[in-house]
């Protein structure tokens, strides 16, 4: 006697559009890809220094192009939803315990966003924009 057991039929393309959850979850992962991209754009920018300062040159003057910014500017706000997402479900991920009780969420949630900035001003200031 062989009995079939019910299996529910889910999609393999389009799970994630069901719920919200799901949907931020797919965004922060999508994120992951133009980040990746970006990346290797910098591996690429650095075997192009390694060849010499003219061939560094002609990579940088590539990247002045409308298409190249727009996708710079991409990455940028796909790398600031990667980061702030990330950081809005650390409580979860990392909650601290003092004593018996647990820190609110939102105390570990701005200590992120402040070593963020703190970094950020301190990598421009290195770079001498500040």
């Amino acid at each position: 006697m062989s009995r079939k057991p019910y299996v529910r039929p889910v999609s393999k393309t389009g799970w994630w559009l069901r719920h919200p959850r799901y949907m931020r979850y797919m965004s922060r992962e999508v994120t992951c890809i133009f980040i990746g991209a970006f990346a290797l754009l910098m591996v690429c920018a650095l075997e192009r220094l390694s060849h010499g300062q003219a061939a560094y040159e002609s990579f940088i003057a590539a990247l002045h192009g409308p298409i190249s910014a727009f996708g710079l500017v991409l990455v940028l706000a796909f790398a600031l939803h990667n980061a702030t997402s990330w950081f809005n479900v650390t409580p979860k991920a990392l909650p601290v315990q003092i004593g018996e009780e647990f820190l609110d969420g939102k105390y570990i949630i701005g200590a992120h966003y402040a070593v963020w900035i703190v970094l950020s001003l301190l990598v421009l200031f290195l770079a001498g924009v500040l």
